[in-house]
Formats: C-alpha cells, structure tokens, sequence
C-alpha cells in the first residue's frame, strides 16, 4: 500500500546581518526573514548571486555565441540557406517543449525565411511515431525538395536517421538538450547545452531555450532583417522552460522570468491570441509560473496525448487569427478535459496494481497493460513516482507486435537515464534525461528487464534506506504569518520548478474548522475531482485561513482533531484571496502504540514509559538517551557509543509538552524578573542553541515597553521583533524534529542506525 510521506525539515540557519538586510530590501511590506531563509537554504549566499537570481534586472545574459563554433556554423549555414532561396523545414517534438520550440524557430526564423514557402515545419504524431527523426517522413521531405533540417528538442542521438537524411541530400542542424551521443554526428551544427559543464549558466536549457539562442543568435549576426523583436518569443520560452521541468537557474531562470513578464501582456495587448485564450481557459493572467506548470503546459501537451498529431498546436501559438485561434483553443480545451478523465481512469487502475506489489523489494516499479493509452502514461508515472517514492516506468503494449511502449518518472536525485542504459541491450529504443525518459521494448524481454533494472537500482542505489516518499518542509510558520505579506516574500523566488520547488510551510497544532466537500454537481452528478476546502486556525490567530486539499473529502478529517499540517501558499485569481493548498497533514502529538518497553536487538523503546529505569535488571549495562534528539547525528552517536559498549541504547525520551509560543510567552514574564535571579526552566526542553538565543533575547525584552512585549507589535523594536522571529523559527524546528523522533516506528530507528553502524 502507499505510504504516508516522510516530513523532513531544513534547518533555520542564523543569517548574516547584511545579508538579511540586502533581501528585506526587496521586500516593501516585511522584514524578509522567510524569504531570507529560503535563499539561503537554496545557495544563495552572498549579495551578489541572490540579487541575480531574484531580479533580472540584476542578471547578465550568457551569449548564444557561447556555443562556440556550433552557434556559427548553424547561423552560417542558415544564412547560406536563406540566400540561396533552399527550402528549410523545421522538425520539432510533440510534447509542450518540442512544440513551444518549434514555435520559436517558425515565427524566430519566420522573420528570415518565407513561412509556408521557403520554411515549413514537421512534427511526429505521438500515437504513431516516436520521439526524433524517423526515415519515412525524412523520405518524404527530400522528395518536397527540403535541403536543410533544423531539429529542435530532439535529434542528438539520431545517427542512423541523420546518415540516412545526409545521403538523401539534405543537410542538418540539431538544436537539442537530450542525452548526448557518443560521437558528435555529421552534422552542420549540433547545439546541445550537455556538452557545457554542470555549473554553465547555459546547462539546464530546455528545447525551447536553445532554439531561442539559435533566433537571438541569427537576430545578432542579421539585425536590420527581422521586423518583430526578439522579445516577442519569450512567453513561448517561459512555457515550454516551466513545462518541461527543468532546473531554472543560471539562464533558464532569466528566460523564464523574462517570458512570465511578456506572458502577462498577452492579457493586456496579446500579440499570441491563442496563448491569451489559453490564459482565459485556465483562469490566469499570466504572472505566476503555476498559470503554465498546471494550465498551459498541460493543455499543450494534451492535444498529442489525445490526437496524436500536434501540429495544431503550433497553429495555436503563432497564428494571429483570432477567430481560429478561438477554434483551436477550444479544441485544445476538449482535449485536456478528456485527458484528465483519462489520467484519473488509469491512475486509479495502476495504483491497484502497485499496492499488489512488495514494495520491499522493488526499487523500480515496472508495470504494462494493453488497454493504458500511451498518451497519458507518462503523467501517471510521475504521479505514482511521487506517491511510492521509486522509479516508475509504465507501458502499453501491442501484443500483435509484440512491443511495448511508455514512460518513466523519476524522483529523490535517482538517475533514471542511466538506469535504462544499463539494460539497452533489452531494449528497442529509448531517450530522455535523469528525470524522465521513454522507451521501447519486445514484450518477450520485459520480465528479464524489470528484474535486471531492479538488481542494477540495488546495485547502485543500496545507501537509500527509506524509500517511500518525501516531503521536505522550508519553513515553520504560524496561521498570522500567512497573507500578503508572506506571499509577496516567497514570490521573490518564483519561478518556481526543479532545484527550486515552491516552498513547503509547517503549521503545527492546527485545527481544519468547517470543512466541507463538493461530492456532486450542481446536475447531482458525483464530481470526477473532489476537493476539501476548510478554514485553517491556530492560536495565533482568532479568524483562521481559507485553505483547500485536492484530491479530499470532508469525512477524512475531524473539526476537533489538532493538526500539523505542511501547505502551500497560493493566490486564487478567481476567488480573489489568498490560501493555502494542503499536501499533507498528521495528527499533533501522535504516540506511538501503547504498551510496555518495546526491545530491536539493541534498541529499548521506553518512549511512552515513566522515565525511571525500575524495569530493568539493577546491575544491567545500559546507555540511555533521555533528551529527543533534534538531528539524526545525536541518535547515531549515542548509538554508537552503545554498541562498542557491547550495550543496549535505552530511548527514554518523552514527547514535549511545552509549545513555542507558549515558551516565548513565559520568557517574556522572565524578562521582568530580577536578571541575577533568572534561571530558564528546564520542563522548557531548550537545547544549547535555544537556550543561548532566549538569553541572548532577555535583556532585548526586558528593555521594550511592556504594551509592546508582543511578537507582532508596531513599527519600534524591530530588531527585536526579528529577534523574536528568529528564536521562534529555530525552536519550531527543533520542536518538530523532536516529535518526529517521538512518533518514528521503532523498526525504522533500527534499519537507519545499521546502515551507519
């Protein structure tokens, strides 16, 4: 069965003043602590690189030239093209990326070559062909009299197919972000940004990217030639960068937020009509990375996965015809909403199939049906990726041919590429990057190749202990920190995507007042998409939070139960107001069963019991543990000591019973009392850290007004006040921390600590 996830919480680090400083800068109506926080979690460490990263302004472009003698040979090569009057045909991919960058080059290079005319373009149809060149459309193009091919988002390892088009007359330029092949091919120009460095702001490129690089070049070497500007291109990049999930830094992330600003103009004075409809549909405006990631990427994408043939969707993108622009929108529209129900049908029939599996042993899940359509397969992998925490690779076969086709997702830094190339020889085919791939294969290989790839997982993956999935928490926050204010903060770091996910909050001891679900429609018809919305409330705040849980119903969660729930914070458009979207909740101050001690080997569980040690043997050797460890390398130390001690480790720790808020209260009360009488209470459970922060605060307090001695007081003390917010976030987190070593099973602690011993 699915697992729930297993929180994680990054630590609260002490900031530098200046650097604080220079981010609150940034931030009109806050202090900026959070979004301090998160960019120096994220490696953003001095003033310099976070200003880059938050502001474009601040960041200096790389160069198309960067490519080196590729970028020339390409231009030189369409410049020649272009004044010989050869015809030029454009071969894309059918999922967002390849089409975004097939949209690029055919209004980019549109600009130097007639459309229709000398420029055309092709793109696979998904149901019938695979991703990159193939030898039968190849044929027919050198039959149309096409002399050159420009490939965008596919062809790198295309080395038959490109010998094949190279006999046939044709020369070509590979604009490419896949895996690279062995040998460089006899190409004109291959642009790949794989072949820089990992740390080369070009790296990361999607499709799109690079074949906008490939027009910024050609508008460099050509400039009195194209009559729209450059600029216009860019809400084509912003799409197909956030789509395609990948990593948006360095360059990437300057493109994308230069192309989320023309993204928002196409509701203002569109010059891509249907990307303003697509807007429409999707109920954005085109300022947040989510409008694309969950509205316009997947309505792209899903005209392939239901027609096959994307080609309409360029038409889409580039027409300036609004009246088909509307038609294709609509259809567009239709075809999402078939592939939802489709997804969801699938989605519901491999999750039984997985919970049949033993998930102990199965590092990678290797599932094939006839009747899954190949479509979808792909977002169901990753939605199953997600839940079971493993690779998943999903197929549909044909069984008149043998084969079977699909997808697989990836998750947690597990190199999914290199895992298929370790049983290429199984294969038929397959490409993709880390993190997603496709591939075919004999239906006669496929038992071998599940057991194969899952022996070379273990191999190679074996130091992963728990493999169910994963939520990693940025910050603790209370139910007043949520709003505007916290929203404008953690917009600093949109957008948002791989190497930089939208922030995860912690609120703890929470209670989901009122909630409610919509089980029908207004036709009384059972909703295909139920959603549980509530308001959220704690103690710092009498009016709550509206929040919602995809996915939920009312009946699994009690108005009574306290919480600790993990959100994030959003901006609903159409209700105009700021929420929370839940991911995850548990119940607050969960213990484990109750029993007596509870002995693993060399582990004794006294966690529930009295702290006295009056059931064991007087003269027995023992190491006990009796404060809740805040970071695994506490438990593993005194485990350690244990066994070279040949002795059992006694975990006698209790659960907290003290809460931040409360503590920061009373400390406050301390902050009154005579200073050479102050001790902190020891029931307080404070670490070092958090003892040397409360005394570090205390003379703070003492010497504030006492109608200010409040968290949240006005505009005086404001060193104070971050003060506070600091000792509060630090002591949250070791709070959780704790609790998670309270509630964590037994069996978990012992598999952990022998992975270490």
């Amino acid at each position: 069965m699915q697992t729930a996830p297993l929180w994680q919480c990054k630590p609260i680090a002490d900031l530098p003043a200046d650097f604080w400083q220079a981010v609150s800068g940034y931030c009109a109506q806050s202090n900026g602590y959070f979004a301090a926080q998160l960019l120096w979690q994220r490696g953003y460490r001095d003033i310099e690189t976070f200003q880059g990263f938050i502001d474009a302004n601040r960041y200096q472009p790389t160069s198309p030239f960067a490519f080196g003698q590729e970028m020339k040979w390409a231009v030189k090569r369409l410049a020649q093209a272009r004044e010989r009057g050869e015809k030029v045909t454009i071969w894309g991919d059918f999922d967002a990326d390849g089409i975004t960058a097939t949209s690029v080059l055919w209004d980019g290079l549109g600009q130097f070559f007639p459309q229709n005319q000398q420029l055309n373009y092709y793109i696979p149809d998904r149901l019938k062909e695979s991703h990159g060149l193939n030898l039968p459309q190849l044929q027919r193009l050198a039959e149309e009299g096409t002399q050159l091919i420009v490939t965008c988002d596919t062809g790198s390892t295309n080395q038959t197919e490109i010998d094949q088009a190279i006999a046939w007359g044709m020369d070509v330029i590979v604009t490419d972000h896949h895996t690279l092949p062995e040998e460089r091919p006899p190409v004109v120009a291959i642009l790949n940004p794989r072949y820089f460095a990992e740390n080369h702001p070009l790296y990361h490129l999607s499709g799109v990217a690079v074949a906008y690089k490939l027009v910024e070049a050609m508008y460099a070497s050509f400039p009195s030639v194209p009559q729209d500007p450059l600029s216009n291109l860019l809400d084509f990049v912003a799409i197909g960068l956030i789509a395609d999930l990948v990593q948006l830094s360095g360059d990437c992330r300057y493109l994308a937020q230069r192309g989320i600003e023309q993204l928002q103009q196409q509701r203002q004075n569109p010059s891509h009509p249907g990307v303003d409809l697509l807007l429409k549909y999707c109920q954005g405006n085109g300022d947040r990375p989510t409008d694309i990631s969950f509205g316009i990427g997947p309505r792209i994408n899903a005209i392939s996965r239901i027609h096959g043939d994307a080609r309409f969707g360029v038409e889409l993108l580039t027409s300036r015809d609004p009246v088909r622009c509307q038609q294709l929108a609509q259809e567009t529209e239709l075809a999402n909403t078939r592939r939802k129900g489709l997804q969801k049908t699938v989605a519901e029939a491999i999750k039984k199939r997985v919970n049949q599996l033993d998930l102990s042993t199965t590092g990678v899940i290797v599932l094939e049906d006839p009747q899954w359509p190949g479509g979808i397969l792909g977002l169901v992998a990753s939605k199953i990726a997600q839940d079971y925490g493993r690779p998943t690779i999903l197929l549909s076969s044909q069984p008149s041919e043998g084969i079977a086709r699909g997808s697989a997702r990836s998750v947690r830094g597990i190199d999914l590429y290199e895992l298929l190339k370790s049983q290429a020889h199984l294969m038929l085919g397959f490409g993709g990057h880390p993190f997603a791939a496709g591939l075919s294969i004999k239906l006669e290989n496929l038992a071998l190749f599940r057991e194969a790839i899952n022996q070379q997982f273990w191999q190679q993956y074996s130091e992963i202990v728990d493999l169910g999935p994963q939520i990693e928490v940025d910050l603790t926050v209370t139910v007043a920190d949520l709003g505007q204010e916290l929203f404008r903060e953690l917009k600093l770091l949109e957008p948002c995507g791989m190497g930089n996910p939208v922030p995860k909050l912690l609120l703890q001891n929470c209670r989901l007042e009122k909630p409610w679900s919509n089980k029908k429609n207004r036709k009384g018809e059972p909703v295909m998409y139920p959603k549980l919305t509530f308001n959220l409330k704690d103690d710092s705040s009498p009016d709550g939070f509206p929040g919602l849980w995809w996915g939920h119903e009312k009946e699994e969660v009690s108005a009574e139960q306290v919480y600790d729930v993990i959100v994030e914070l959003d901006y609903n458009l159409y209700g105009d107001r700021y929420e929370v979207r839940l991911l995850d909740l548990k119940p607050s101050g969960v213990t484990l069963p109750s029993s007596s001690v509870v002995s693993s080997d060399s582990l004794i569980d006294r966690r529930l019991c009295s702290p006295a040690l009056s059931s064991l043997p007087a003269d027995s050797l023992v190491h006990r543990l009796d404060q809740g460890p805040t970071h695994w390398s506490e438990i593993q130390q005194a485990y350690h000591q244990a066994t070279e001690d040949t002795a059992p480790l006694v975990l006698d720790y209790q659960p907290l019973t003290w809460q931040p808020e409360q503590i920061l209260k009373q400390l406050m009360q301390l902050a009154k009392q005579d200073p050479s009488a102050l001790s902190l209470p020891a029931e307080w459970g404070l670490t070092p850290l958090t003892q040397a922060l409360a005394l570090e605060l205390i003379p703070q307090l003492r010497a504030m007004p006492k109608a200010r001695l409040k968290p949240h007081a006005g505009e005086a003390n404001t060193q104070t006040k971050l003060k506070i917010h600091h000792f509060l976030n630090v002591l949250r987190e070791e709070h959780f921390q704790r609790q998670y070593f309270c509630e964590v099973p037994i069996a978990i602690l012992q598999d952990r600590l022998r992975q270490t011993s």
